[in-house]
Parts: structure tokens; sequence; C-alpha cells
């Protein structure tokens, strides 16, 4: 495991190289320290923590000071890997200059490396200006779960000829204003694969096919540490919400039946 410290620039360098990049979702500082031992490139502190963590239906309802508490609890457990924290609904679509401010919090009260905001071309004013300020900026494109009322639940996008060309040009126009990866989620693995063609920046896969230069998943879905459906492209690696409610129950019988602590 190399243990050169991840950077924005580095990510790039890496999509040269033919490396590929990996990503998972973390929370806390026990979760950072896991990533960084397991050699894991990106943390990213995403605003998926209101389903996974505080139980919210989807990530809209999750605030500044949510993103900034759990940023830089992982930041403090992840020493090698990138923290990218996300920003939340309404903390970058009001102004640029909001936008400005929230993402330099991340940064100076979250100790990011890096935030990411979710949008295409409509964005591309305010990922310049963040980016102007010396803050490295990862877009997300595709389904973007913030806009999941417009879509009308959490819905694949790009299957069709003009979506796909929206996308394709969202893509180009977050990378030209300055963007140092790209967050890919929710469309089909050739427009997926054709993007990842067509830009110098790398594009970081979420259900998007294996063609992307990194992929990433919410580390409860690729557990099995979330009691609710996960998306199909997820593997479960394990599933440590049945082994933890087994050592739960088991806990709970011995408690009772007074067979825990023993005397010894």
């Amino acid at each position: 495991m190399s243990l050169n410290v991840i950077t924005a620039p580095e990510l790039i360098a890496m999509k040269t190289r033919g490396e590929k990049i990996s990503v998972l979702t973390a929370y806390d500082y026990a979760w950072g320290r896991l990533i960084d031992d397991a050699g894991i490139d990106v943390a990213l502190v995403g605003d998926s923590l209101g389903m996974v963590v505080l139980g919210y239906e989807n990530t809209l309802l999750v605030t500044m000071e949510d993103m900034i508490r759990h940023t830089a609890a992982v930041a403090r457990g992840a020493k090698r890997a990138l923290v990218v924290g996300d920003m939340p609904f309404m903390s970058y679509q009001i102004s640029e200059n909001e936008a400005v401010r929230n993402a330099g919090r991340l940064i100076q009260e979250g100790n990011a490396g890096a935030v990411k905001l979710e949008g295409g071309a409509h964005m591309a004013a305010t990922i310049r200006k963040i980016v102007d300020i010396g803050i490295p900026v990862v877009g997300h494109i595709g389904m973007t779960p913030q806009s999941v009322h417009q879509y009308g639940g959490f819905r694949k996008q790009g299957k069709d000829e003009a979506n796909a060309v929206r996308i394709k040009n969202d893509a180009l126009t977050i990378q030209d204003a300055g963007v140092c990866a790209i967050v890919l989620e929710a469309i089909p693995s050739e427009l997926a694969a054709y993007i990842t063609e067509s830009v110098h920046v790398p594009t970081i896969g979420i259900g998007a096919g294996p063609d992307c230069d990194g992929q990433v998943l919410v580390a409860h879905d690729m557990l099995g540490l979330y009691d609710k459906t996960v998306p199909s492209y997820v593997k479960q690696y394990c599933n440590l919400w049945d082994t933890t409610l087994d050592a739960f129950k088991a806990y709970n019988e011995e408690v009772k039946g007074a067979k825990f602590p023993q005397r010894k």
C-alpha cells in the first residue's frame, strides 16, 4: 500500500497513469481510520449520511452543520485518503457567494481536502468561483440525489438520446469549470465509457458500469449494514446487519439470563 497522501491533483495523475481510483463513503473517525488502513484512495463524507446514519428518507434534510461535524470526524481518522465533503442541499444553489462561503467552511471547519456538489452546466459558474479561491471541487452528474423530487424517485438517467447528450455536455462544461473529478451516478455504462474517454479528469462511477476511472459505493450498502433495499448495482461484501443483530440478541439474552458478566 502506498503511503503517499492523496490530493486532488493526484486523482488526475492517477487517471493519466491508468490507475483505478477507489472511493468509499465515511461518516466518523472510525470509518476514516478503516478507509486509511484499507488503502482506499478517497473518503467521501456523503450527504447519504442523512439516510444511513440519521434515518431520513432522502438527503434533503442534511444541513451544513451535519456535514461539517461528520467531515471533521472523518478527517481526524483519515490521514492518507483524500477527504471529500459533500455540500448539502441549499448550501450552494442560492448564490455563488454563499456557495463559496459554505465550501470554505467544509475546508476550514471540516478539514476536508475537497468538496463535492451536484449539478451540470447550470452549476459551472458556481464551480468556477469555488475553484478560483483555491478549493478543489468534485462534480456529480447523472442521477443527482438532491433532485429526487424532480426525477420522481431515484431513477436511472441518460437512457434516451436527449438526456444522454445533456449529460455529455454537463461533463465537458464542469470539466472546463475546473472540477478535479466527476461522479457519474446511475447512467448507462456506454454513456459513462464515452464520458470517461472524453474528459481529462477522472470519472468515479456509481451504478455507471466498469469503464469509469474509479468506483464509489455507500459503505453501509456494501457492508450490508443498512436494513433497507440497496441498489441493484451494489455488491455486498458481507452482511454486518445480521451479524450485529445476532450479537445484540446474544448480549441481551445473556444479560436477561444473568449469564453476563460472570463473577470470574
